[in-house]
């Protein structure tokens, strides 16, 4: 990711520009040389910084700076560099490419992290746990299906990243406001050249020419920066609940990320297991979730065909919001890949809670047997409650079954059902085949051909 934004990819982009803009010109008549063409292509990458740098210091202006920084090296070249472009030809084109190939980079690492979590849930399809909604004890669902969770969030956004991705438009020649008149003067006014030149430089940047934005200002709409930091933001928030589930599971014994041998929770508790690798996780999900209203406050304030507002802040929040969810994924990979599950912990906090879950079946079962449904929910009523303000009260032992089998309303009905969670988790370990099968399988599929190596993390 750090390459993808760096200095040295975006100038080598611009010089590719160049050559592509020159070469396709010529290819439709323009007095464009061979030597002038192979000296273009002798320099795209032997950038002299230095030099650009000294240019810009004068000239206040990066691309001029870099115009005659090539000029200096291809000298023969020097006449037809930038012919008929604005800055924003080699400026938003380039942004493009770094756009698509930096989400295509966030997409991988997303699908990645959905293996993860489809291998863990897998593993854990049947293992019953305690469930929750309002964060109270609700009905018992399993590890692996709660992991389902997590990965179907996941991959609702890498849908939506793989939209974007397919949907972005390449800007083209355009000129100063979109117009195309300088490439129209160019080639005295034949409109076919010019479109033909949108082509031809639109493929040898190796973007499809179907893809092109219709008509443009001077820039690419900056909607679309808005409409990505957007995909990016979503990525970001569903890690966010799922380290935060995480974390509040660490907190209850169960579920636990990575820790090594030699790693310490705290400085001054020795004893503590700190979930810092969920923490920074939701430390960095909170930057790049934040990034999308200014991008849309960048498109609103984009005045007829462009103003220069955007140019400092784009250049923070677009390469920043990637660099942020790409760090990100990769704790979150290291993660998911090193989960730890206590399955003592996980069986001995849902027991303590069964009897409780267990009461709508046990009262189903007692009138099957003749019981009126609801002398039984006031009776299982009038003891949850006196039990659990004991328990919280007095840390007694949940005694709930022990008092409902003194209970007329329950004779004959098989109170044990309620100490065997298995028989309460519905469909989950089946739900957990599904989804694998449906989603996870097609994603691993996807993205195997792109042999992405996910780094060994020492976080």
């Amino acid at each position: 990711m750090q390459e993808i934004w760096s200095s040295r990819r975006k100038i080598g982009t611009w010089r590719r520009l160049w050559l592509a803009l020159a070469e396709s010109e010529q290819e439709l008549g323009l007095d464009i040389t061979d030597e002038q063409i192979d000296e273009l292509r002798v320099h795209l990458d032997d950038i002299d910084f230095d030099a650009a740098a000294n240019y810009e210091k004068e000239l206040r202006h990066d691309v001029m700076a870099h115009i005659h920084t090539l000029g200096d090296a291809a000298p023969t070249a020097r006449p037809i560099i930038h012919l008929g472009a604005t800055s924003q030809y080699v400026n938003c084109n380039t942004e493009m490419l770094q756009l698509r190939d930096a989400s295509k980079l966030i997409a991988t690492k997303v699908a990645n992290v959905i293996c993860n979590l489809g291998d863990f849930a897998t593993q854990y399809r049947d293992l019953p746990t305690l469930g929750f909604t309002h964060y109270q004890p609700a009905q018992p669902t399993t590890v692996g299906k709660r992991a389902t969770l997590w990965a179907q969030d996941l991959a609702l956004t890498l849908e939506d990243l793989e939209f974007r991705i397919e949907s972005m438009r390449f800007r083209g020649i355009r000129g100063a406001t979109g117009t195309q008149a300088s490439f129209l003067d160019l080639f005295d006014g034949n409109h076919d050249k010019v479109m033909q030149l949108d082509i031809l430089v639109t493929k040898k940047m190796g973007w499809p020419p179907e893809k092109r934005l219709s008509v443009t200002g001077q820039t690419y709409p900056r909607i679309v920066d808005a409409q990505i930091l957007s995909s990016l933001a979503a990525v970001a928030a569903v890690a966010h609940k799922f380290a935060t589930d995480l974390r509040l599971l660490a907190n209850r014994g169960e579920l636990e990320e990575p820790f090594e041998k030699k790693q310490i929770g705290s400085s001054a508790m020795a004893y503590k297991r700190n979930p810092m690798r969920c923490e920074r996780v939701c430390a960095l999900a909170r930057f790049v979730m934040n990034m999308p209203p200014n991008a849309f406050q960048t498109a609103a304030a984009q005045w007829m065909e462009r103003t220069l507002d955007d140019s400092a802040n784009r250049r923070l929040t677009l390469p920043e919001s990637f660099l942020a969810l790409d760090g990100l994924l990769d704790v979150l990979g290291n993660i998911t890949d090193g989960l730890i599950v206590h399955q003592a912990r996980v069986a001995s906090n849902l027991k303590s809670e069964m009897p409780f879950l267990a009461t709508e079946r046990l009262m189903m079962e007692a009138v099957k047997n003749g019981a009126d449904r609801q002398d039984a929910h006031e009776v299982v009523r009038g003891h949850a409650i006196e039990v659990a303000r004991l328990i919280k009260e007095k840390g007694i032992e949940n005694d709930l079954l022990q008092r409902l089998s003194r209970e007329p309303v329950f004779d004959g009905v098989d109170l044990s059902m309620a100490t065997e969670p298995s028989g309460f988790v519905g469909r989950s370990a089946e739900q957990v085949d599904a989804f694998c099968a449906d989603v996870v399988v097609p994603i691993r599929k996807n993205y195997s051909t792109q042999n992405l190596e996910i780094a060994k993390l020492r976080v």
